[in-house]
């Protein structure tokens, strides 16, 4: 069922977990700020309309004081009103991102996997700094509104009636009005802002992964037209709120004139009368002018409000409202990927296998259709039986679903249909530690994290040792590398292996994969970009049982790749062919043609 955006809203707030005390100072603060600048304008209009009495110089010392004061506190109360409201939205934001990654964790179904990346990256990022947002502009705007008003009300209805009542239509016309105004420009077009938002980005980072596969298959002048025909969707969205916009930024002047209008007449009254001095008239002609600061930033608050409203929806979808309370017993060994560089350097060091605390395991595929939508499967109706020690080769054009398989197997992704078993049991009813003990998927996007060597390598096994690590960097070539590091398994590396070369950062990847050894390995492309000769030699350890160079002979090893000439003879070879059609057989009986390279499969 789909939960409502006003209640995701709620929830949204509740994850941002601010305390009442912050959030009482900071509408305090803010609320200092407008009632400074309120009363600096109530006292410098009595301070220029009695001075035009030229009275004794010392009746006016007091008003001067007070001016000089007020303008004062007004500066240190704004600074400490944007200190305060942004140090709460801050911190709410950090404990908002926190709850989403803490409730992430903790789904066990494939919601994520079904995610574009993008589109992630878009709700994590955007959707929640519009929680904080939310904050800034909505929340504490709205309520100073209020106390604003009942502040401006009670200093003018004691001078007259007929300002005060004057006063009172105005703000309330620029209160419901403007703000009405703008939320509904917001609604107009906030859906498909979000919408199109989310596909812009999505779309510019696969361009941008993907760039030189989609230039060699001819799809990248596809893909930009695409692109741009999503960011002219983006765009007319945005013009479509572009009448109640204007409605929304004009509500407010005219109610102001309004306000002028009626204090206008007061003054002329009281002033034919003669009940009210020179500084009470000065005072109700130039106050009104002052009296919707408070409500000049409602218009923004209710923007603000419709996007926080969207945003927390989005939120909600991908993050059950139970979640966050869930085990996080899917903190445990995260997949890593398997690439060498395209470099030099010999093509497989030798060495003997690094021992594992992953057990075997048997994987099966039981009239498995796998893809990213039921009208649209990559494979279709396969039987696969993979006992300890097997050894697969994955073969395939360019966006045949070979990654979409594998993520299937490794239980990232829900079968379409059929079921895949782990061990005679359903992969979908077993726990997910219990599945990752097992099956780990090294896909080849995998991140390099801002911290040691070694500890870039404990990712897969908490429990490494040096002498663990020291092997497995010698099977995949990097001991020398890592011998000449300032302080060895201990020195940091930059964000995303920003600080290695490219060659150093496969390497680095495919040392988790040696690590975490036994039981079953599912390998993406782990040949790419790399010479003929080193991938050859790469292939032929991971695809040969007797060779224990990486992986031990006992794991069972699933590797996709578009080297087809390189599989070893007699390897098991899946072809994924046209119209989901997935075709098992020996690689020397019905060797695959190349049909490209294939860097990223297309979801």
């Amino acid at each position: 069922m789909t939960t409502s955006p006003d209640l995701a809203l709620r929830r949204a707030e509740r994850a941002l977990e601010i305390p009442r005390a912050r959030l009482a100072a900071a509408v305090l603060s803010a609320c200092a700020t407008l009632a400074a600048a309120f009363a600096l304008a109530a006292v410098s209009a009595y301070l220029v309309t009695r001075a035009w009495t030229m009275p004794p110089v010392l009746d006016l010392t007091v008003a001067v004081v007070m001016v000089r004061a007020l303008g004062v506190a007004r500066g240190v109360f704004r600074w400490l009103d944007r200190m305060t409201t942004h140090a709460v939205a801050l911190r709410g934001v950090v404990s908002l991102r926190t709850n989403l990654f803490t409730a992430l964790a903790a789904r066990t179904d494939d919601t994520l996997t079904r995610l574009r990346r993008g589109d992630l990256l878009a709700r994590i990022g955007d959707d929640a700094q519009e929680l904080a947002d939310h904050v800034i502009k909505a929340i504490v705007p709205g309520i100073v509104s209020v106390v604003m008003f009942v502040v401006v009300l009670a200093t003018i209805m004691p001078m007259s009636m007929l300002a005060g009542l004057t006063m009172a239509a105005s703000l309330v016309l620029a209160s419901l009005i403007a703000p009405l105004a703008a939320y509904r420009a917001s609604r107009i077009s906030q859906d498909a802002v979000v919408t199109t938002r989310s596909q812009v980005s999505a779309s510019a980072l696969e361009i941008l992964d993907d760039a030189t596969s989609l230039r060699v298959d001819g799809r990248l002048d596809a893909a930009l037209g695409t692109l741009a025909a999503e960011q002219s969707a983006h765009d007319a969205a945005i013009d479509r709120a572009a009448l109640p916009s204007a409605v929304a930024s004009a509500a407010v002047p005219a109610s102001m004139v309004l306000a002028v209008l009626g204090s206008l007449l007061a003054a002329g009254a009281a002033w034919l009368d003669g009940g009210a001095s020179a500084g009470q008239i000065g005072v109700l002609l130039l106050l009104p002018l002052s009296s919707f600061e408070a409500a000049s930033a409602l218009p923004a608050a209710a923007s603000q409000y419709a996007r926080s409203r969207a945003a927390a929806a989005r939120l909600d979808a991908v993050v059950r409202p139970d979640a966050a309370l869930a085990s996080l017993e899917a903190r445990t060994e995260s997949a890593a990927s398997t690439e060498l560089p395209a470099d030099n350097e010999p093509a497989v060091a030798p060495s003997a296998a690094v021992p594992s605390l992953a057990p075997t395991a048997h994987l099966r595929a039981v009239g498995l259709t796998a893809g990213w939508s039921p009208e649209a499967p990559r494979v279709a109706g396969l039987d696969l039986d993979l006992p300890p020690g097997s050894r697969l080769a994955v073969v395939g054009a360019s966006g045949s679903g070979k990654s979409t398989l594998l993520a299937t197997l490794a239980g990232l992704l829900s079968p379409l249909a059929g079921a895949v078993q782990l061990d005679g049991t359903d992969i979908a009813s077993l726990p997910p530690h219990a599945v990752r003990q097992k099956v780990v998927m090294f896909a080849e996007d995998a991140h390099v994290f801002a911290t040691s060597v070694r500890e870039n390598l404990r990712v897969v096994r908490g429990d490494l040792d040096d002498d663990t690590a020291h092997a497995a960097l010698r099977a995949v070539g990097l001991e020398d590398w890592v011998a000449q590091l300032p302080r060895g398994l201990d020195t940091m590396l930059g964000p995303d292996g920003t600080t290695v070369s490219g060659g150093e950062r496969r390497r680095l990847l495919l040392a988790r994969a040696v690590i975490r050894g036994n039981g079953i390995l599912l390998l993406d492309e782990p040949t790419e970009h790399l010479d003929p000769a080193r991938g050859d030699a790469l292939l032929r350890s991971l695809l040969t049982p007797a060779d224990d160079t990486l992986v031990p002979s006992g794991t069972t090893v699933v590797v996709v790749t578009h080297r087809a000439e390189a599989i070893p003879p007699a390897t098991p070879v899946l072809h994924i062919g046209p119209g989901a059609r997935a075709e098992l057989h020996a690689a020397r009986t019905a060797r695959p043609t190349r049909s490209g390279s294939a860097s990223q499969e297309d979801r």
